[in-house]
């Protein structure tokens, strides 16, 4: 939406972007416009996509290990040099910087390379992430209550969280591909097959329009998972992670959805489809400790093998509670995005924010 920011700076008033996705993701999008200007853009043709160019390493973005040109972003995945993707997100992630101050829903410990490159560019970087760990604490330090937020605005399943309830703890996989990706019938079915092969409980979100063309899960699979399945079409996602029975995330890696399993200290098992998704993997998996890939196919065999591996592994596991506990500190009286927080209201008050910033 970065047309308002040209409003702002036109009537002298101040602006800020709130980043929706993290900081890592940011300065790779920022990078488009280098990645096509040396000719890593647009591929050159399809084959490009299956013939082991997208594994080319990019390892000149500051502040980033180096990184698969295909886990820069989805929109790298075109040859067309007009794409409007690739052009839309070149335009809007390098014009945020015209923003008096950049918002990013992240903590600094998580991203603290990128976050500190960034900042020797752009200095008015405030990190208040993560949200839904910010708001909980903010809701416990204030009303003494149990600290739970609904902030959905679909409609969701609240009696999942009961079933949860009677399972084992950290015995539960939990499925959810978020609000966008779409799947066809047989990659549908390959998740759920695999999941089956676990043994384990699981808890799967399947949305209404999750499947291109329309479908369902497979009669047979249901009947034979029915003791240890709850299929949903929606629920509360961050009081499910957080719920003492689910062990592992299987997850779209979006965003909010990685920040709150690394809050929640879930294991993750990855699958991204579109945008900052697959940067979020590469940090998730390779970086963090805390996740497994999955192939761009979806075979019910690895589905099982990567699940079971995520559920039993003590390293991932501990990686996970680390991750949890910094995000919590963060979030604390003292703590970075709490600072963060307070030194962007503090700015507002005192003006200092400026559209020429």
């Amino acid at each position: 939406m970065s047309f308002a920011l040209d409003v702002a700076r036109e009537l002298g008033v101040p602006s800020m972007v709130l980043v929706a996705f993290g900081a890592a993701p940011l300065m790779a999008h920022m990078r488009l416009r280098e990645l096509k200007e040396r000719g890593y853009l647009p591929l050159k043709d399809e084959s490009c996509l299956t013939n082991g160019y997208l594994e080319t390493t990019i390892d000149w973005i500051p502040g980033m290990p180096p990184i698969s040109l295909g886990d820069v972003s989805s929109f790298v995945r075109t040859t067309d040099p007009d794409d409007f993707g690739l052009w839309f997100n070149i335009t809007e992630a390098n014009n945020c910087t015209k923003a008096s101050a950049i918002i990013i829903n992240t903590f600094d410990a998580l991203e603290a390379d990128v976050l500190a490159a960034l900042r020797a560019e752009y200095p008015r970087i405030y990190t208040v992430g993560q949200l839904g760990t910010m708001l909980r604490r903010s809701h416990l330090d204030e009303e003494a209550s149990d600290g739970s937020i609904d902030l959905s605005l679909w409609k969701h399943d609240t009696e999942c969280l009961s079933w949860l309830d009677a399972q084992e703890p950290a015995s539960v996989v939990y499925v959810n591909f978020g609000s966008l990706t779409v799947l066809t019938a047989d990659q549908l079915a390959e998740f759920a097959w695999g999941l089956a092969e676990t043994g384990h409980p699981f808890l799967l979100v399947v949305r209404e329009d999750l499947v291109h063309g329309g479908g369902a899960l497979p009669p047979e699979f249901l009947a034979e998972t029915a003791e240890r399945c709850r299929v949903v079409t929606w629920c509360p996602q961050e009081q499910v992670l957080r719920h003492c029975a689910v062990g592992c995330f299987l997850t779209h890696c979006g965003w909010n959805s990685m920040l709150e399993s690394i809050a929640a200290g879930v294991p993750m098992v990855c699958w991204p489809v579109f945008a900052d998704q697959y940067t979020n993997r590469k940090y998730a998996c390779e970086l963090w400790g805390v996740g497994l890939r999955l192939d761009e196919e979806v075979r019910r065999e690895q589905v099982a093998g990567r699940v079971r591996e995520a559920m039993e592994s003590e390293e991932m596991r501990k990686s996970a509670a680390r991750w949890k506990a910094e995000a919590e500190a963060a979030a604390c009286p003292g703590g970075s995005s709490r600072e963060n927080l307070l030194g962007l209201v503090k700015a507002l008050k005192e003006g200092s924010l400026n559209s020429e910033a």
